[in-house]
C-alpha cells in the first residue's frame, strides 16, 4: 500500500511479517488450525473487536498474537484498502447473484444427481473477498464454505458460477473420490493423483456449458459428444481448458474423462461402468 504514515507503516508491516513467519506455509484447505481461524472469523464478522471487549459474545478465541496483529493491521486496512475492496466485493455478488438465482437450483439438482448424492441442505456460505490464495477461489469442509476473490479475472461473469459450483461440489465429492480409490484397490493400481479433481472440474464444466449457450448455439449444439466437439458447438470454455489444468500432467485424465465419463453424463453408460473403464484405462 501507499500513502501510509509512519506509523501505518510499522503497524501493516509488523502484521505481514507476523504472518509470514506463523502462517503463510500453511494450506489453507488442508491445515486444520487455518480452517478453524477461517471459520472463527467468519462466525464473528458482526463484531466490533475479537476479544470482547464491547461485547463479551464477541470473544472469537483466536490465539492472542493473531488477535494483536489483525488489531494493530485492521485499522490500517480500513482507511486505505477497505472501502475499494468492499465495493468491488458488493459489484461482484451483484452481478453474480442472477446467475445463481436463474440457475442454481437446476444446477445442484443436477451435480446432486451425476454423483449420486444429495446437494447439502443448508445454505453454502460463501465469502467473496478481494484474494482468496493463488487458485482465486477455495473450499474448506465441515463445514461447508466457500471462499472466491471478486477481482480474479477467472471470477467473472458466466466463469463465475463454473468456479461457485465446481467449489460447492467439493461437498459432495466424497462418494466419487471413494469409488475410484475403490476401483483402484480391487484392480491392485495405484490410486491416482486428483483424478477425483479433475473429474470435478471437468463435470462442472460439462454441466455449466449450456447453460451459457447463446440462442443460435441452442439450437444447434448436441448434448453429447468429446470435449473439445462441445465447446466447439457451444463457444464457452470450461475452467480446466481455460487455464491449462490438463496440459499440466492430466492430459490421461482429459482422455478418460472424455472417453469414459462424458458418456456416463450422457446417459448412455453406468456410474460403476464409468468409474470402472476409467481406472482400468489409466
Amino acid at each position: 500500500m501507499s500513502n501510509l504514515s509512519a506509523a501505518e507503516q510499522r503497524a501493516w508491516s509488523a502484521a505481514i511479517s507476523f504472518y509470514t513467519k506463523t502462517y503463510a506455509d500453511k494450506d489453507l484447505t488442508v491445515s486444520l488450525e487455518m480452517i478453524l481461524i477461517k471459520n472463527q472469523l467468519g462466525d464473528f464478522e458482526t463484531c466490533e473487536d475479537l476479544v470482547g471487549l464491547k461485547k463479551k459474545s464477541c470473544d472469537a478465541g483466536l490465539p492472542a498474537k493473531l488477535t494483536e496483529a489483525l488489531a494493530v493491521a485492521a485499522p490500517v486496512y480500513r482507511a486505505h484498502l477497505w472501502k475499494e475492496h468492499d465495493r468491488a466485493n458488493r459489484g461482484w455478488i451483484s452481478a453474480v447473484a442472477p446467475l445463481v438465482r436463474r440457475n442454481g437450483v437446476d444446477l445442484s439438482h443436477r451435480l446432486a444427481e451425476i454423483y449420486q448424492t444429495n446437494w447439502p441442505k443448508e445454505r453454502i456460505r460463501v465469502d467473496v473477498t478481494s484474494f482468496a490464495s493463488s487458485t482465486g477461489a477455495y473450499t474448506t469442509l465441515e463445514p461447508l464454505r466457500v471462499t472466491v476473490s471478486s477481482s480474479d479475472p477467472r471470477n467473472q461473469a458466466a466463469q463465475a458460477l463454473e468456479v461457485l459450483f465446481h467449489e460447492a461440489s467439493h461437498g459432495i465429492a466424497d462418494g466419487v473420490q471413494d469409488a475410484i480409490f475403490r476401483e483402484c484397490r480391487q484392480r491392485d493400481k495405484p490410486i491416482p493423483r486428483d483424478l477425483w479433481h479433475a473429474l470435478l472440474f471437468y463435470t462442472t464444466g460439462e454441466v455449466i456449458r449450456p447453460l451459457v449457450l447463446t440462442p443460435t448455439d441452442s439450437n444447434s449444439a448436441g448434448s453429447s459428444g468429446s470435449a473439445s466437439s462441445n465447446l466447439a458447438a457451444s463457444g464457452y470454455v470450461p475452467y480446466a481448458v481455460r487455464e491449462g489444468l490438463y496440459k499440466r500432467g492430466w492430459e490421461d485424465y482429459l482422455r478418460v474423462l472424455t472417453q469414459y465419463w462424458q458418456p456416463y453424463l450422457d446417459g448412455n453408460v453406468s456410474y460403476d461402468d464409468a468409474i470402472a473403464h476409467m481406472v482400468s484405462a489409466l
